[in-house]
């Protein structure tokens, strides 16, 4: 009775060091993967979502500030035309 226990103790310890290589092998796997996408990601040149929202709202506030001093300088070359004329 005791050598079947032992056996069943040797095969369910086998088998959990099985499942810790499994799992090893699985993340190293995906990291490898991970690697290998953002190697082939930069090799094109593209941008990071940050990178391309960053540059967006920069160009967002300078329309913004575009549109306003050109709202300003009308106002003041309406002013400046009407100085003249009066």
């Amino acid at each position: 009775m005791s050598t079947q226990n032992k056996f069943f103790d040797d095969m369910s310890r086998m088998m959990t060091n099985a499942m810790g290589v499994a799992q090893g092998a699985k993340d190293e796997a995906g990291n490898a993967f991970n690697s290998w996408i953002d190697r082939w990601l930069a090799e094109r040149d593209l941008v990071t979502r940050e990178e391309f929202d960053a540059v967006r709202d920069m160009a967002i506030k300078a329309r913004t500030e575009n549109a306003e001093l050109k709202s300003r300088l009308d106002a003041i070359e309406t002013r400046l035309n009407e100085a003249g004329q009066g």
